[in-house]
């Protein structure tokens, strides 16, 4: 039984790597030879909190790490700030996973929105102190309005798909660890 369980963790844990890596590579494709002019959502970013907030055993924090600097990388942000910004939201979504257990949808979507938004402001801030070009502030709103409003979809999502949900007190016969 416990070999299951084992199997089932690791069998989770890469899905969500291979959803990261899709993830990244259609942002890297290009679909237009016209440059954006509106910032789509950051649905790795939700897919993360939803995996994070739904089932935290799923995504340990390096993980979570080595996706997001790795994503700095390729999509030539300064490398480690959107990571490290992404890994502090995430554990502190992580501390709070047993409270989003009995908690409405609307709740939780709120408390993910106020990280969402407080590590966006975060992450421009550093960047204005260190005077490093960024993009414009609509930009960057637009971007973080539909973060969060494209999170009931990745809940949705990670729920049908890979089965992501909360979980029950009783796992397996036995007390969940969270």
């Amino acid at each position: 039984m416990a070999e299951t369980h084992v199997a089932r963790l690791w069998m989770n844990r890469s899905a969500f790597v291979l959803l990261a890596f899709v993830l990244i590579v259609t942002r890297l494709v290009p679909l237009d030879a016209r440059p954006d002019t509106w910032a789509p959502p950051d649905i790795l970013l939700a897919m993360t909190l939803v995996w994070v907030a739904r089932r935290p055993d799923y995504l340990p924090v390096y993980v979570i790490a080595v996706i997001f600097l790795m994503a700095d990388m390729l999509f030539q942000r300064p490398p480690g700030l959107w990571a490290a910004l992404v890994v502090l939201l995430t554990e502190a979504v992580r501390r709070r996973a047993h409270e989003f257990r009995n908690m409405p949808l609307v709740l939780e979507w709120s408390s993910i929105a106020f990280g969402i938004a407080a590590i966006t402001l975060a992450n421009r801030m550093v960047l204005a102190i260190v005077m490093t070009p960024q993009a414009p502030l609509g930009l960057t709103l637009v971007e973080m309005t539909l973060t969060i409003l494209v999170y009931p979809l990745a809940v949705f999502v990670a729920y049908t798909l890979f089965g992501v949900g909360r979980p029950n007190l009783i796992d397996n016969g036995k007390r969940a660890r969270l």
